[in-house]
This record gives C-alpha cells, structure tokens and sequence, in this order.
C-alpha cells in the first residue's frame, strides 16, 4: 500500500501535462493535476497556437479579398480592419476548444484538478494553497513564457509579448517586431496583411535560423513583397518610449546608428522555462537557463519526479509536449522503459506559404558531417498549385550517401498538411519507390510528395542500362521522334 495520497501529481495544465493526465486517469492511476493558472489550456490554447492560427486566417481571408482580381474577381473596396471584431473571433475559438480542456471533463475521467501555486517541500509532497499534496510519482509540466532580452530601457517602455498580441483593442498603425523566429515571422506578415505597417529587427543577419538559408530567403522575399520590412544583422543598443511611440536605437550591418519607432512593440526573442516558485533547488533539482535536464526517458536527477514539454528546453512544439506525455505515461504507469526519440519530430511555421520541416536539413547534416543529396520539386510545376494561385515555394528531400531519406522540407501551400504523408512515411519505414507507386488524387498539390520521390527513381528506372536490357530481351525498336525530324 503506498504511503502517498496520490499516484501521480502533475504539475502544468498545458499540452504535456494534460495528456498525461487524461493517460494516466483513464488507465486506473490516482491523478492530482496542479494549475497555475486559473483554467487549463496552458500557453499554447490561451497566447499561441490556437489564436495565432485563428488571427493567421483572419489575415488570410482580408488578403484574398484584397487581391479578388487575382482570381478573375471583380475588385471590390474593403474597409479596415476593426481588431476587436478579430479579437473577439481569438475568444470564441478559444472558448469552445476551452470546453474540452475543462477541470468538469478532467474530474469525470478520474483526476482531480486544483489552481494554485504549488511549492516542493520535499521529494514527495508539495504545498499548495495551505495544503500538503503527496504522489509517488510527479510530473513538473510548466511550460515556457516569452524571455525578454535584457536591452537598455526594454523594461521601461510598453511592449507586447505573445500573451497581449491577440487581444489588442486596436490595429496598431505600425508595428516593430524584435525577434525573427516563427512567432515574430507568423506575427509580421498577419499583421502586415490586416493593414499594420510592420519592421522586423533581427540580431542575425537571417530569419528562422533552424532553416535552411534558401528557405528562409524565400520567406524574406514573400514576406517583403508583400510589405513587411526587414533589418537584419542588427544590434539594439536601447529601447524608450517617447511620445506614445516604442523607439529602437540600432546600429546596422554597416556600423551605421539608426532610430525607428513604432506604436507597438512586439517582443518575440525566444522563450524561457517556468521553473519559478517551485522550490526545485531545495529538492535538489538542478534548472539550467533552458530548462529541467532530463534523461531520455524524462527523469530528473530524482527518478520517480519526471518533466515534459516546453520546461526541458527541448522543441518547442505543442505536439512534441503530447509526446512527451506519452514517454512519461510510459514510464511512470506502465513502468516500461519507454526512451524519448525526436528523429522524425515535425515542425511548421505558419506563414502564407507555410514552410514544414521532418528529419534533417541541410543545415543540420552538414552539421553532423552526413554527406547528403538534394532532390526537389517546385510547386510552380504542379497543376493544382497553378489552378489555386500557390505556385511559390518548394520541396527538398534530403537523401544520405546510401540513398536514404534523411529529412524534407516543404515550403508552400499547406506545408503543413503535406509533411503528414512523410511522418507516416518515416516512421513506417516506407520505401520511397512505395511512395512514388501510391496513386495520388489528381489535381491535389499533395502530388508533390509523390513527384519528387519519382524525381530520385526516375534516373534509375530510366537509365541507359535499363534500356538497353530491354532492347535486348525485347527487341525494342528505340526513338520514334527525334528533334530533326
């Protein structure tokens, strides 16, 4: 009989820990779950996945009615956006996604939900609003919040973070963006699109910098062309507020002092994990600047005290957070020695196009010294891209020296729902002649995949000694057509 009140205490109602909590309840376990918070959700529900894609769309459709006569359609006078309507809309999708991650549906699989701030007293029990909380096992699930860089004067003027940018009264006029990773790119060209004159400042002289450079260039380009500025390779030498406006003193790639302002600044510098308040040190659990170290199977130094998501400073994904539930679910119910691999993890920045990464890039094989083959595929040469106005953009399959897929990336239209079909290729195991024989629908711009696997085959299938066992078996007459003919 344990001596603990509870099998397992989680601590974060995000991602990672609610997915370990429904797991872990429904399989038969004694579950306190511990928010923060007054709702659960976390980060991803309330300030960045679910309404940065909502916003997205928003911006998305004013686009399209913006440029009609792109499609045929006749040109028709829009009138400017009016944020609170757009805000409104982040509210409603929130709220109905909020139903599902309610504490009344928790409680009726089986855990118990408390709010409040919990604080370590020793390996096994937390103190939480007055109250003592024992578990055998816990789980510190507390996600990321926004890191702001500490430059001269940032904290002195009003700035916005991902918490505050979706539900602005008002369109900010102009816009200063700090930051040029997914959220600061996703967040420049949105606003961009609904009427915002946005500046992105990046201290790298590139964008996205897990991308592949070419990728990331062709985003710069998309982005620019459709008005959003960019200075990069930039050093911020101090931030003020004068006159109601954010005013950034830079210095550019030529050594040059510039001074931009904007009515808001938007902070998108990067995340920091959320280890305060939790007592950690006093249990001796070590917090380095990224996060809770954790051994593959998601321990801590303690071995029955696991961490997950955001919090480990590994990627920064709310599917990569699910995933880590399932390790800790593993480990910590069914006691198997259930090991965390992010091989074949995806990742999408959702941009018009969106740009979807699997396995390695570039990048990262040279990195790792992986001597690699590029096969690609432009979706200016797919039919329904065409039709559709998409053509912008590309696939690139990455092959290894022994002509094994390594990683793709996607950039265009619905990046992200194309890289679906190389998850289940990768983690299956599929061949890539599998791949390029499955009958695709036509015209689907998913036909992409399927063509630049056809691509790599198609000099094999066709080469010269193919053909000429063929005329030998065969009697195969040769060309009926020639040029000068």
């Amino acid at each position: 009989m344990s001596p603990y009140e509870f099998d397992i205490g989680i601590i974060g109602g995000g991602a990672a820990g609610l997915t370990i909590a429904s797991g872990a309840a429904q399989l038969g376990a004694k579950v306190m779950l511990i928010e923060q918070e007054d709702r659960l959700g976390g980060d991803c529900l309330h300030y960045g996945c679910v309404p940065s894609k909502t916003l997205i769309k928003s911006a998305h459709v004013y686009h399209q009615m913006k440029h009609a006569p792109a499609f045929g359609l006749p040109e028709v006078a829009i009138p400017p956006v009016d944020f609170r309507q757009v805000a409104d809309r982040i509210r409603s999708v929130v709220a109905t996604i909020q139903k599902h991650d309610s504490e009344e549906r928790f409680c009726s699989l089986g855990a118990k939900v408390m709010f409040g701030q919990p604080r370590f007293v020793d390996e096994h029990a937390v103190q939480v609003n007055g109250t003592s909380i024992s578990a055998a096992r816990w789980v510190i699930a507390t996600g990321s919040s926004p890191a702001v860089p500490p430059i001269p004067g940032l904290a002195d003027t009003p700035h916005l973070t991902n918490k505050e940018i979706f539900y602005l009264d008002t369109l900010p006029p102009t816009l200063i963006i700090l930051g040029a990773g997914p959220i600061g790119i996703e967040m420049a060209q949105a606003f961009n699109r609904l009427g915002t004159r946005v500046t992105v400042i990046n201290r790298s002289p590139r964008i996205l910098g897990k991308e592949d450079k070419d990728m990331a260039d062709a985003v710069v380009q998309i982005l620019a062309s459709e008005g959003v500025q960019f200075v990069l390779d930039a050093s911020i030498k101090q931030v003020d507020h004068v006159h109601g406006q954010a005013r950034v003193t830079l210095t550019d790639p030529t050594d040059k002092h510039r001074q931009m302002s904007a009515d808001a600044l938007l902070v998108a510098t990067g995340r920091s994990p959320n280890t305060q308040g939790l007592g950690l040190t006093a249990i001796d659990i070590p917090v380095e600047r990224t996060g809770i170290p954790v051994d593959n199977r998601l321990r801590t130094r303690h071995k029955h005290i696991y961490a997950a998501g955001d919090v480990t400073g590994g990627f920064q994904f709310t599917h990569a957070a699910g995933y880590d539930g399932g390790i800790v679910i593993a480990n910590a119910v069914f006691r198997l020695p259930r090991k965390a691999t992010y091989t074949w993890l995806p990742w999408v920045t959702y941009t018009d196009p969106e740009l979807a990464s699997i396995g390695m890039n570039e990048t990262m094989a040279k990195k790792a010294g992986i001597e690699y083959t590029v096969f690609t595929e432009a979706f200016k040469d797919n039919d329904r891209a065409l039709a559709e106005g998409e053509s912008q953009g590309k696939i690139k399959l990455l092959l290894n020296e022994k002509e094994k897929p390594i990683g793709v990336q996607i950039l265009g239209p619905g990046a992200g729902n194309l890289i679906s079909e190389w998850v289940a290729a990768f983690n299956g195991n599929v061949k890539l002649s599998t791949l390029a024989g499955a009958i695709h629908p036509y015209p689907t711009i998913a036909e992409i995949n399927k063509r630049v696997a056809g691509t790599f085959l198609s000099p094999k299938i066709f080469s010269p000694t193919i053909r000429k066992g063929l005329k030998f078996f065969f009697n195969l007459k040769g060309r009926a057509c020639h040029m000068t003919d």
